[in-house]
Order: C-alpha cells, then structure tokens, then sequence
C-alpha cells in the first residue's frame, strides 16, 4: 500500500498563494497518475488538478490559470503551487495516487486544510 502525506496547508489572504507537498512512500510513484482534490464543508469531493507519470497535466476549469501541479520523481513527491486565492479554495486538499497494473489500485493521503479568508 501506498502512503500518502500531504503538508503546506494553512490560513491565507484572498489573493495569496500556498504550496501543497504530497510525499509518496514505495518504489511506485513514477508509474502513478497523481491527483490533488479537494472537499469544501457540505460538497462533494472534486478534482483539482492531475499529472501523468509522462507529465501531462489536467485542471478543473475553476483553477486554471491559478494552480500549478507538477512532481519530483527523485523524491517520489508532488506539488500543487495555488496563486491567486480565492475564498472559495477553501477546503480539505487531499492527494491520490492511482497506479495501473492488472488492476487499478486508489490511495488516499489523510487531508490538508486550506482555509482562504477575504
């Protein structure tokens, strides 16, 4: 099983940014797709953004241009850079991995929360 930590949520400004880190443990992290979600009080849980373990990226439209997610193979870790806050950024930010074999296989980090005050 895959371990999930995620680090660098915080209180922040309208307007500010935050760094999001996902630290992965095990030797499978290249081969995984990566995805940040979130989950504000009384919502569904969404997706933020994905990476491929070739580096494609995908954004829900309510981020684009804002957020940034990239990973660090070397270091079996990945990003999501938020600029240009908003308060209804406001939520839980969880990492996934999603690792395809001949099965597909979800682990879940245990949550960040990212509180954006106007």
């Amino acid at each position: 099983q895959v371990q999930l930590v995620e680090s660098g949520g915080g209180l922040v400004q309208a307007g500010g940014s935050l760094r999001l880190s996902c630290a992965a443990s095990g030797s499978t992290f290249s081969r995984a797709v990566m995805r940040w979600y979130r989950q504000a009080p009384g919502k569904q849980r969404e997706m933020v953004a994905a990476i491929t373990s070739g580096g494609t990226t995908v954004y829900a439209d309510s981020v684009k241009g804002r957020f940034i997610i990239s990973r660090d193979n070397a270091k079996n870790t990945v990003y999501l850079q938020m600029n240009s806050l908003k308060p209804e950024d406001t939520a839980v930010y969880y990492c996934n991995s999603q690792l395809f074999t001949n099965t597909v296989r979800n682990d879940w980090g245990q949550g960040t929360q990212v509180t954006v005050s106007s």
